[in-house]
């Protein structure tokens, strides 16, 4: 087997496929039976030729492949990846670095350090800050809120380390009527049942109403804040919410999964306006940075409860007392891990502080190009354009979700429905550095001319 051979098809092959994105349709081409008769049978019995292999299964698996590379992809928030840190990735598959400690990974590690103060100063959150990387925002929220735990429970003598949950103080947690619902699994996976939830009112756009959290007393309490509502995009008052919670000891934790970014830039800075008053944060790269899956992040500003929340040992671990030399083990959930810094790096110096800032801006432009177009055709657009996120209704819901299963079929773009104020809307979601407006203006045909066909 010739290796250099091998990874110079695999290169093909990828460019290939980009190269299709102007005219494939977005949405997959195969039935799933189609691809199981495609890709399944039973268990080989004898291995076969490697470039065998990844020729049948390019073949094999395109007509399921999902165009989310495309710039006419607007279903969740999900970025194209950037060539860099696609190409980054891919080296770091080749490098196969486990990035659970720095003996078995030093430039890995180091990479995810510098990555950590980059981001720290583009997204506004103080340069002290501990991070993790992790597969995604959700277990950005697990590894955020078990630090948040930590610390709640310590400040009033409970070590939950030492003596679990059994018996420990009830704590609080407060949420908004709009939360994203990773929140709810993160917490449930750290023991902490709906039960122990209180659920602050929304505004009509998604917002905490933070006159109406409820009175905090000093007792152990979490309070969940949201920059980037999953349909709007609306933005919680963070300093409003921060002033709140001064003196309690509460923990303010914030779902930034896309909304974080906003802070990169000059223009939409003021949405996320008190950010760096939060005790942690969770977000994705996979989203605003445009890195390949998986990719989050979670950040505390107390890295002390942050490391007692995750540390191991072990008496084979070779553990360091550097700082310098960090063990990636002692504050993200997983041992053995993938090296997720070096697309991270690799996306950052691609773009760099303009460019991120630039492309962050654009998605919104090209959010609140979607919104004129439609608007001025005769749709609704519920939501104030803020961020990347249009929510759009053609009549009723009813209108609205047969509009979307044509848009969907006819394939020039994708993008997703939602239920909002009891009824069914479109959600549309620009994320990605490929969408230009010659896509919008593509797509904005495509869905007008799915509100025209009658069935």
């Amino acid at each position: 087997m010739n290796e250099r051979e091998l990874f110079r098809q695999v290169a093909e092959y990828a460019a290939d496929f980009l190269d299709t994105l102007p005219d494939r349709p977005v949405r997959e081409r195969a039935s799933a039976e189609e691809l199981y008769a495609a890709l399944g049978g039973p268990l080989p019995a004898e291995g076969m030729d490697d470039r065998a292999v990844l020729a049948s299964l390019a073949e094999a698996a395109d007509p399921g492949l999902v165009a989310s590379q495309s710039g006419r992809y607007f279903g969740f928030v999900v970025g194209a990846a950037l060539p860099a840190a696609v190409s980054a990735d891919w080296l770091t598959s080749a490098w196969d670095q486990n990035a659970g400690g720095y003996v078995l990974a030093p430039s890995a590690l180091v990479v995810e350090e510098v990555v950590i103060g980059w981001l720290a100063e583009l997204l506004g959150l103080p340069s002290t800050v501990s991070a993790a990387f992790v597969t995604s925002c959700q277990m950005a929220h697990v590894t955020a809120l078990a630090a948040a735990r930590q610390q709640v429970l310590a400040q009033v003598g409970w070590d939950v380390g030492r003596d679990g949950l059994v018996g420990a103080p009830a704590i609080s947690v407060v949420v908004g009527g709009q939360r994203h619902i990773t929140i709810d699994r993160a917490l449930r996976l750290l023991g902490i049942g709906a039960s122990s939830l209180s659920v602050v009112p929304a505004d009509d756009q998604g917002r905490m109403v933070v006159a109406e959290l409820p009175k905090l007393d000093g007792s152990p309490t979490i309070v969940c804040a949201q920059v980037g509502e999953v349909n709007t995009g609306a933005c919680d008052d963070l300093d409003a919410i921060a002033d709140a919670l001064e003196g309690t000891g509460a923990w303010l934790h914030v779902d930034g999964a896309f909304g974080l970014w906003a802070a990169a830039s000059e223009q939409l800075q003021h949405l996320v306006h008190g950010v760096e008053r939060a005790d942690s944060w969770a977000t994705d790269c996979h989203k605003w940075l445009n890195a390949p899956y998986d990719s989050g992040i979670a950040f505390c500003a107390h890295p002390d409860a942050h490391r007692a929340a995750m540390a191991v040992t072990a008496s084979y671990l070779v553990h360091q007392d550097d700082p310098r030399r960090r063990d990636a083990v002692n504050w993200t959930p997983e041992f053995s891990r993938r090296a997720r810094g070096f697309a991270v790096y690799a996306a950052i110096r691609s773009l760099g502080r303009s460019g991120i800032a630039e492309l962050v801006e654009r998605c919104c432009a090209h959010a609140r190009l979607f919104a004129e177009r439609l608007e001025a055709s005769g749709a609704t657009i519920l939501n104030d354009v803020v961020l990347n996120q249009v929510l759009v209704r053609f009549g009723d819901g009813e209108t609205t979700r047969e509009v979307i299963r044509r848009v969907q079929e006819d394939g020039a773009c994708w993008l997703g429905g939602t239920e909002w104020e009891g009824e069914h809307a479109m959600r549309i979601s620009v994320s990605s550095w490929r969408t230009t407006e010659e896509d919008v203006e593509r797509s904005v045909a495509a869905i007008l001319g799915a509100t025209a066909v009658r069935a």
